[in-house]
């Protein structure tokens, strides 16, 4: 019998990929989206089988009635950046109140969305799951490691990509975009490597854990099997900076010196000490036992999302 899903965050530039893979699917059964605010217009709750409901992770009774009925939970839901007490809050005690609401109900499966970013600042090297510790190093990263925590004692799967690109993206791209607007030449990164997951491909895989009965309890790592040269990413997010100014910049300053420029810009540092060095996880198993397809590689996946990325950068 298919299955039927609750879907948390599934407004998010995560979670509303998944509610739309699972309402197109075959399966699941029924689909319901928990959301804070009600639709504005037609959306989610306007395709077959779907049903949104309101409620809030802080709100443990109205988590307690999203999963009645519901078969299999698919947690997308988390806050990024913001107040520490309100990321914990949501990260921490919201997510071990959805698992204790959904235990109860009698939920078979909870798959959650977490980060790589819970193993800290590398470097990392073709690293395969549970091999690393955790060693987060930021509110949002400490918070989610602490929700992974209460997703693995009930027997629940955790999917930890590092960076997803995309349509909807207002953090990875833009932010390097941020990053070389801020220096008066283009960066050369050195040669890190890193790992990098298409929204779509990572939607694909979270429903893929959600249906599938070769899906493990633990942690998986979901990224393209080939890693991202740091100098493809960051000619990536020159040639959006470069569409957006018109104006084609050169030679290249080095990573030491991009330092010292930025040496009183915090977003700056924390870019920088990423690239750095690599962040390259290793799992074939979204593929190999998911039966998910990868897709294309960065480059030509990015291709497809350019004109979203236009035209929000154009905007800013």
């Amino acid at each position: 019998m298919a299955p039927n899903l609750l879907i948390t965050g599934a407004t998010g530039f995560i979670g509303s990929r998944v509610a739309a893979a699972a309402a197109s699917a075959r399966e699941p059964a029924g689909v319901r989206l928990l959301v804070r605010r009600p639709p504005t217009g037609p959306g989610e709750s306007a395709r077959p089988r779907t049903e949104t409901v309101l409620g809030d992770l802080r709100d443990p009774a109205s988590l307690r009635r999203a999963c009645a009925g519901i078969d299999v939970v698919v947690h997308c839901a988390s806050m990024i950046g913001g107040d520490p007490e309100e990321a914990r809050a949501v990260n921490d005690a919201g997510t071990r109140a959805l698992v204790e609401a959904a235990t109860a109900a009698g939920v078979t499966r909870v798959v959650s969305l977490s980060t790589a970013s819970v193993h800290g600042r590398g470097p990392f090297r073709a690293a395969a799951p549970g091999t690393l510790p955790l060693a987060p190093v930021s509110a949002t990263s400490r918070t989610r490691a602490a929700g992974e925590r209460y997703v693995l004692d009930a027997g629940g799967t955790v999917l930890r990509p590092h960076l997803v690109y995309g349509t909807g993206d207002r953090l990875l791209m833009p932010g390097l975009v941020r990053l070389l607007a801020a220096l008066p030449a283009p960066l050369d990164g050195g040669s890190s490597l890193h790992s990098l997951v298409d929204v779509d491909t990572l939607a694909g895989v979270l429903l893929g854990a959600a249906l599938s009965a070769a899906t493990e309890p633990g942690p998986y790592y979901v990224q393209h099997p080939e890693p991202v040269p740091v100098g493809e990413l960051l000619a990536a997010a020159e040639d959006l900076l470069t569409h957006r100014t018109g104006r084609a910049r050169g030679p290249a300053v080095d990573l030491g010196t991009a330092r010292a420029l930025l040496a009183d810009v915090p977003f700056a540092q924390h870019h920088l000490d990423m690239l750095a060095v690599d962040h390259w996880f290793a799992d074939d198993r979204p593929w190999r036992d998911l039966g998910r397809d990868p897709g294309p590689g960065f480059a030509a996946g990015l291709a497809g999302h350019l004109p979203w990325y236009r035209g929000l950068l154009a905007g800013s």
